[in-house]
């Protein structure tokens, strides 16, 4: 198994690699994870996003890390950060594999970013936003903390995209 720089009490955070492609492509091909944010993505279009994660990394210590189930191993998707309006005011995202959706492993990753922006970066505020239509991260989000702001126009699918802010003076740091 991976080292993970950051775990929760069911997963372990790791980092994009050289050899994640297939990890990734299982993630952001899947047209039931990617729906409703512009995908399936080919190969080439996830391979750019493997290389531009790793610059992230490596530019400001934050990406949309991998996510592994702790006990097993398996890939359940990704959660983190990137930069987004300000350096301290990282966006959070999260993408699961379809078969973790329901289960408490989006909101608990999410926690666990959310805590380690405020508590470890130092990070101001948080930004996020999703889909209309996704009931399921409205909902997460909302039970993070973050307050309504707006809405961002969003290229991939040709929608305004309401957008969300925490700010580390209201964060009750979730676990």
């Amino acid at each position: 198994m991976r080292p993970y720089f950051m775990t929760t009490e069911r997963l372990g955070f790791g980092t994009w690699g050289e050899d994640d492609l297939p990890l990734a492509l299982a993630l952001w091909g899947d047209p039931e994870v990617t729906r409703l944010i512009g995908g399936p993505f080919d190969r080439a279009t996830v391979a750019a996003r493997i290389a531009r994660e790793r610059a992230t990394q490596a530019a400001h210590a934050i990406q949309y890390w991998p996510v592994f189930l702790r006990e097993s191993g398996a890939h359940v998707g990704c959660c983190g950060l990137r930069p987004h309006h300000a350096p301290d005011v990282p966006e959070l995202g999260f993408h699961l594999h379809a078969a973790y959706w329901r289960q408490g492993f989006g909101r608990e990753a999410a926690a666990r970013v959310v805590r380690h922006a405020f508590e470890d970066l130092g990070a101001r505020a948080l930004f996020t936003g999703h889909h209309p239509d996704n009931a399921g991260s409205r909902a997460l989000i909302l039970s993070l903390g973050f307050v309504r702001d707006g809405a961002d126009h969003y290229p991939q699918t040709g929608l305004d995209h309401p957008s969300y802010r925490l700010d580390r003076v209201r964060a009750t740091t979730p676990r």
